[in-house]
């Protein structure tokens, strides 16, 4: 018999509430010495919606890992915590264009966890995403190149659909849209791809025949990162499929082409996207910007790279303290991926450590129902969610602490936005569904055979024997 750990999951919902809650407390008492008056209804609120999704899912997904759901409201938690921390300084430092965010990221956060609930409620068994692949894949290119069409350019990039009231931003749905479409593509074709052809230095290079497909995705996430101008849209999109493609296959050279078709793209897009051109530069030359203008680097126009770097300088190790520190002098931080260099300057290097370790802790229990899943598809697809996870909050991270270009991405759960937390929410669901069904697995093989003597016993019991 598996343990269902539903208890557990339960206490540390709660934890991972209390943690947000007092955090939020903390940080308005330091600012203005007293209890925020929005913070009983982002407590009930909250404590609500995390515990109906933890009765949904023990209902309808019984057997489903039981640390997938705290670390997402652990997470989503800490994510409402920073923003309300931010409206307090924008409020103070930006009182003519001040609008709050606690409100609505609250708002969206109730949107998605209904979703999640009625995914977790609805769907029976992951596999039935399976038959409509290809018709989530269509939608999931239109909505890529919808942002083209739009009007609504921000921050350079062209990654938002402007509806009336609020914005759109489709490439955190496409995420989970390409992870569903290629599990079913790959399920059915893996035999293929994994069929080797030429070797060279001893790499062993897939057939030039089975190429099309991984064509065919690198030229649409070029086409993402030269007219949309989205890097890290175009790096998720390419780096998932290269993932779950060696997954599938376990051939080196499908990495090997794959790393070599990002250099050539990224060459491509270098000499033709002057806004591009620029994050490198910035990320190349981050301080130059304080100069002269006749003396700065061609193309370097911002200065959010350096203002990250001095964010988690000041930070140290253990951080200013919440409330202490200044991460409103970056003004959208709560929007964007700088919403980590909050925590890198109010809860230092330990809070980044501990943020990001949650993800790796999410991602580890996506690779853990990998594992355990016996049907292909499930394997792909719990495989794909995982390494999107992983890709989104390495080029957020990597961005914001100088290890790559900036991207623009939203750092999942913890960033202000409707889209970033429904496409996350939708994440987490399928994630459930498939531990729900890897745990059954497990059950399956620790249920006990019955012997050939117990049976005849039971046997026995049933059917009494015939008098005299």
């Amino acid at each position: 018999m598996v343990k269902r750990r539903r208890n557990t999951e339960l206490v540390l919902i709660l934890g991972a509430i209390a943690l947000g809650i007092f955090g939020y407390a903390s940080a308005a008492l330091a600012l203005n010495d007293s209890v925020p008056s929005g913070l009983y209804l982002v407590a009930v609120v909250l404590t609500a919606l995390a515990l109906g999704a933890h009765f949904a899912v023990r209902r309808f997904a019984p057997y489903a890992d039981p640390l997938i759901l705290p670390v997402a409201v652990m997470l989503s938690s800490i994510g409402l915590m920073l923003i309300g921390r931010l409206d307090i300084s924008y409020k103070v430092e930006y009182p003519k264009s001040f609008a709050p965010k606690t409100s609505g990221q609250l708002m969206w956060l109730v949107i998605s966890m209904a979703m999640f609930i009625g995914i977790i409620i609805f769907l029976k068994h992951h596999r039935v995403l399976q038959r409509y692949a290809y018709v989530l894949m269509t939608v999931a290119l239109v909505l890529l190149i919808a942002p083209v069409f739009s009007h609504a350019d921000t921050y350079g990039a062209k990654r938002w659909i402007q509806l009336p009231g609020a914005t759109l931003e489709p490439d955190e749905f496409v995420k989970v849209a390409i992870a569903v479409f290629f599990a079913a593509y790959l399920t059915v074709n893996r035999d293929a791809l994994a069929l080797v052809g030429r070797k060279v230095w001893g790499i062993s290079l897939p057939r030039g025949r089975n190429l099309g497909p991984v064509i065919a995705v690198w030229a649409i996430s070029l086409l993402v990162l030269v007219f949309e101008n989205d890097l890290g849209t175009s790096l998720i999109f390419f780096g998932v499929f290269v993932i779950m493609l060696y997954v599938a296959t376990e051939r080196t050279g499908w990495v090997v082409v794959g790393l070599l078709m990002a250099v050539a793209g990224a060459g491509i897009v270098g000499s033709t996207s002057s806004h591009v051109v620029g994050r490198v530069v910035a990320w190349l030359h981050p301080m130059d910007i304080f100069l002269p203008a006749n003396q700065r680097p061609a193309g370097l126009v911002s200065d959010q790279a350096a203002q990250a770097l001095f964010s988690f300088g000041s930070g140290g190790i253990l951080g200013t303290g919440l409330g202490q520190g200044h991460p409103w002098l970056i003004g959208f931080a709560g929007q964007s991926d700088f919403i980590l260099t909050s925590v890198g300057e109010e809860l230092g290097l330990v809070g980044v450590t501990a943020v990001l370790l949650l993800y790796v802790l999410l991602v580890e229990r996506g690779l853990r129902t990998a594992i355990v899943l016996t049907d292909p598809f499930g394997k792909l697809l719990s495989g794909g969610l995982s390494a999107a996870v992983a890709l989104q909050v390495f080029v957020v991270a990597g961005g914001v602490s100088g290890l790559i270009p900036l991207t623009g991405k939203a750092l999942p759960f913890l960033a202000y936005g409707g889209s970033s937390a429904l496409a996350n929410w939708l994440l987490i669901a399928l994630l459930i569904k498939l531990s729900d069904a890897a745990g059954r697995v497990t059950e399956e093989q620790n249920s006990p055979v019955p012997s050939l003597a117990t049976s005849s016993e039971a046997l026995t019991a049933v059917v009494p024997r015939a008098a005299g």
